[in-house]
C-alpha cells in the first residue's frame, strides 16, 4: 500500500487537542490536524454589541488570521496592509456563524465570547480546524461562566465540529491536506452537529461539476469524520 493509499483508507489525519495552551484566556486550545496547527482562544466580555443591548441575548464572534510564515510563502501581516483581507473576513464570519449555531444566545445572557483563531502552520483545512478547535475553547469559556455563577442555564445545545472533504482523482477524501486540496476536482467544508444537523456547507466544483449523488456521498464521509472529531473533543474535555 502506498502512503497515499494509506492516507485515503485512514480518513482523518492525526488529531491532537491541547487545552489551556495559553495562560490568560478563559478558553484556549492548540489543535493539530496533520501539518495544520491552529491556536484558538476564547475571551469572555461582560457586554454585548450596542445593537444587542437590552435584548437579554449574548453574542459570539470570531476573528481568523494566518501568521506570516504559516504558509510556504510569507504572507504580509494584515496590520501592515491596514485591513484584513477578504479571505480572512469570510473565514471569520464562517467560524462565528458555526459556533453561534449551537448556542442558545438567550441562555447565554448579555455576555460576548470572542474566538481568536490564529493559524501558526497551514497544511489544508485551516477553517474547519478553527471551528473544531474553537468549539473546545468556547466550551471552556462557558464552563468559566458557569463556575462563576454567571449562567442560569447551560446555553450549549450540542457539540459541533467541521471537516473538509473532496474528490481527488475520482476518490472521496476527508480532511484534505494542501497537496490533495490543490488536486481536488471538488472541495467542500462541512460544519455539522453531533446529531448530524448541518450548520454550514461551503462547496466548489473547482475541476468539474459534481452530482447530487456525489454530494450525498461526501456528506456521509464528512459525517463519519465529524463523529470521530467530536469524540476527540469530548476526550480532551474529560467528558469520556
Amino acid at each position: 500500500m502506498t502512503s497515499e493509499d494509506a492516507r485515503l483508507a485512514s480518513g482523518l489525519r492525526p488529531v491532537r487537542i491541547t487545552r489551556h495552551f495559553l495562560r490568560d484566556p478563559e478558553g484556549s486550545v492548540l489543535l493539530e490536524m496533520g501539518g495544520t496547527r491552529v491556536i484558538c482562544t476564547a475571551t469572555v466580555e461582560d457586554k454585548v454589541p450596542a445593537w444587542r443591548k437590552g435584548t437579554g441575548e449574548g453574542w459570539i464572534t470570531a476573528e481568523y488570521a494566518l501568521l506570516p510564515r504559516a504558509t510556504r510563502q510569507r504572507k504580509a501581516r494584515e496590520s501592515r496592509v491596514g485591513r484584513p483581507d477578504s479571505r480572512s473576513l469570510e473565514i471569520s464570519r464562517m467560524i462565528g456563524r458555526a459556533l453561534r449555531g449551537v448556542v442558545d444566545l438567550r441562555a447565554l445572557g448579555e455576555w460576548t465570547i470572542i474566538l481568536d483563531c490564529d493559524v501558526i502552520q497551514a497544511d489544508g483545512g485551516t477553517r474547519t480546524a478553527c471551528i473544531t478547535g474553537g468549539f473546545v475553547a468556547l466550551y471552556d469559556a462557558l464552563r468559566f461562566l458557569r463556575e462563576n455563577q454567571a449562567l442560569e442555564q447551560w446555553p450549549l445545545r450540542e457539540f459541533l465540529a467541521a471537516v473538509s472533504v473532496g474528490i481527488v482523482e475520482g476518490r472521496i477524501v476527508v480532511d484534505l491536506d494542501y497537496e490533495m486540496d490543490s488536486r481536488a476536482d471538488v472541495d467542500l467544508n462541512v460544519a455539522m452537529t453531533e446529531s448530524g444537523r448541518i450548520v454550514e456547507i461551503q462547496g466548489t466544483g473547482e475541476g468539474r461539476p459534481f452530482s447530487r449523488e456525489e454530494l450525498n456521498a461526501m456528506l456521509d464521509h464528512a459525517w463519519r469524520a465529524i463523529q470521530d472529531l467530536i469524540r476527540i473533543q469530548k476526550e480532551s474535555l474529560g467528558l469520556l
